[in-house]
């Protein structure tokens, strides 16, 4: 086969297949006598595979996969997908957070905005704040420092000050580290409560959340089962 005819397939020019092979996302082709490249079915199988793998994994984690195949390095290249599927279950256990956050929520507030009408008239400091919540200090100093916390210092003594939002902040995190999820995923969450004005808003931004990791792993199944084909096609290089 000829570059042209690998690139008819995916709509792409037969120079971008050409580029695919010198990146070493294809195997390397044979030459006519004249120079001119010799792809075969083993070729079409790894184009369809890295295509798949940049839908499922990124330009950056599908190059990687490819290379690591096509120079031998099957193990790198699992490795490389293990990582990808590791950051899908992680989004997974994100957006379960996230829905118990969302219940949450609209149990606190009725289904209204959570930022109004403000509940507490004045920043409460550290120690209050400790105290509203049954925890130490030094709990609040950690979730500060994992990101779920950010609170405002006084310019007179530097101390901590925490508002409203610093303090609905503080009982989510409370809420979710009963439900033994970890400071790096609350601090994710909370970032994401802090961006939707609403339960409404945050209600949207957490379907399509769940659609695109959806997506994404479906185009892993389909990555996968192709690159499963390449494979089998090293076994029969014709």
């Amino acid at each position: 086969m000829r570059p042209v005819d690998l690139a008819q397939e995916h709509g792409i020019s037969p120079q971008t297949v050409r580029n695919y092979e010198r990146d070493g996302f294809l195997p390397p082709a044979e030459r006519t006598a004249s120079g001119y490249r010799r792809y075969t079915e083993r070729h079409a199988a790894a184009l369809r595979a890295y295509l798949a793998m940049v839908r499922a994994h990124g330009y950056s984690g599908g190059g990687t996969i490819m290379r690591a195949v096509t120079g031998g390095r099957l193990d790198d290249a699992l490795a490389a997908v293990d990582r990808s599927h590791a950051e899908l279950l992680r989004d997974r256990g994100t957006l379960d957070a996230v829905g118990e956050v969302l219940a949450h929520l609209r149990k606190r507030a009725g289904g209204t905005d959570w930022r109004a009408p403000r509940t507490t008239p004045q920043p409460f400091t550290s120690g209050e704040l400790a105290h509203r919540l049954g925890v130490s200090v030094a709990t609040l100093r950690a979730w500060e420092r994992a990101g779920v916390l950010t609170p405002d210092r006084r310019r007179d003594t530097d101390h901590r000050t925490y508002d409203a939002d610093d303090v609905r902040d503080a009982e989510l995190a409370h809420f979710l580290r009963r439900g033994h999820y970890s400071l790096e995923l609350i601090a994710t969450v909370v970032r994401q409560v802090r961006t939707a004005g609403d339960t409404q808003a945050l209600e949207t931004a957490l379907e399509d959340w769940r659609r695109r990791v959806t997506a994404r792993g479906v185009a892993m199944l389909r990555a996968a089962a192709l690159l499963s084909a390449y494979l089998a096609s090293e076994d029969d290089p014709s």
